[in-house]
């Protein structure tokens, strides 16, 4: 299952793929740096679509740390489609063997932007590089991230400020807390504000495990468990409502920081209103978001907040925190209530009424598209 930033960059190789222009991607492995052609690209989107990789990894991926041994095959696979591939040390001698001055270098994810990338693209091809920042959460909350998770982002933001032609957010909230972080320090790049496409998953009832969807009326909230989802909230609520309480679903994976919550999934009974569901896939998700009675969505913090714009193109109500990227991009489509606030998410929860209304207005939500989002960043960089 691809996360969100998974699809960003894939809706990315698509659209590049249909472009004539030369087309080249980087990619870091474990063992060194792989570079691919157009027709590897294509490759490798081919593969990733069909979830088709090598059944065993090869002598590089076994050399390495074992603990990821889906990467491990992967990695085997892109490596038999790459035009060229180096050490990282050898990483600009590479670059300069097949790339002309002057590239567009595009990284719309939060990897690979080391000193070494940016240094061989900018001081050996003078590369014109835009990268996307999808949000500043590590340093707007420090205590829900992972070790070294801080340090790490900061330091790459850094260097994007410092080296990169251009910044790419995906929402105006976006842009005005990357200028909080970065303007005290007297960096001020030049952004471009460009929210990503939304593409509803066709609904796939008939990809969902057997106890799904519930028989009794449900919510449900998507993404991984982690700290910043505030799933506690939830959990609170729905002890509050008590066994009599509508179903709620939690779809997405465990994550990290949170083994309070982790602890209270582990000893909910298993006949209870509260459903755990990991692993599904896009078409379960949206069958599942379809027949709920809303998405509900209590984030602390969101840079885009994918879920919820794809629960009301898919004209399900959704219940979230009042944060300054919903207001932007949903406008009035969503009931708010704050992220802090148990009491009023169980009132909001309990009223039908409001909820039902929203339901009503399903389709007055236009989602931004890919196209647009296209035409303004390349549009931006010719």
């Amino acid at each position: 299952m691809l996360t969100g930033i998974d699809r960003v960059e894939r809706a990315y190789l698509a659209h590049l793929l249909e472009d004539p222009v030369p087309l080249f991607a980087l990619i870091r492995t474990r063992a060194g740096y792989l570079l691919l052609d157009r027709a590897g690209a294509q490759a490798f989107l081919d593969r990733l679509d069909r979830d088709d990789w090598p059944a065993r990894p090869d002598l590089l991926s076994r050399l390495a740390p074992r603990d990821m041994p889906e990467q491990g095959r992967a990695e085997t696979g892109v490596r038999r489609l790459a035009r060229d591939r180096a050490a990282p040390w050898r990483l600009r001698h590479m670059l300069a063997r097949h790339l002309p001055p002057g590239i567009l270098y595009l990284n719309v994810g939060h990897s690979n932007l080391t000193s070494r990338v940016l240094t061989a693209l900018k001081d050996t091809l003078g590369a014109r590089v835009s990268v996307m920042i999808h949000d500043t959460i590590p340093l707007d909350l420090p205590d829900t991230q992972r070790p070294g998770k801080v340090r790490d982002f900061r330091a790459a933001l850094s260097r994007v400020a410092d080296r990169a032609d251009r910044i790419i957010c995906t929402s105006h909230a976006v842009e005005a807390r990357l200028a909080a972080h970065l303007s005290p320090h007297g960096w001020r790049p030049v952004t471009v504000v460009a929210p990503l496409g939304i593409t509803p998953p066709r609904p796939a009832p008939e990809d969902l495990p057997p106890h799904l969807p519930p028989r009794r009326p449900y919510f449900v909230t998507l993404g991984t468990i982690e700290p910043r989802k505030n799933h506690a909230l939830l959990l609170d609520l729905w002890q509050d409502l008590g066994p009599e309480a509508p179903a709620l679903v939690i779809a997405g994976s465990r994550g990290w920081q949170n083994d309070a919550v982790f602890s209270r999934l582990d000893s909910l009974p298993p006949d209870g209103p509260v459903i755990e569901a990991p692993n599904l896939g896009d078409g379960a998700v949206a069958a599942l978001l379809t027949g709920a009675e809303a998405l509900l969505f209590p984030s602390r913090a969101e840079g885009f907040g994918l879920p919820a714009l794809e629960s009301a193109a898919l004209g399900t109500p959704v219940i979230c925190s009042d944060l300054p990227v919903f207001r932007e991009l949903l406008g009035d489509w969503p009931i708010y209530a704050s992220p802090t606030d148990r009491y009023e998410w169980k009132k909001i929860v309990a009223d039908k009424a409001i909820i039902k209304q929203r339901r009503i207005r399903a389709g007055t939500v236009t989602p931004p598209t890919w196209d647009t989002h296209f035409r303004v960043v390349l549009g931006a960089a010719s």
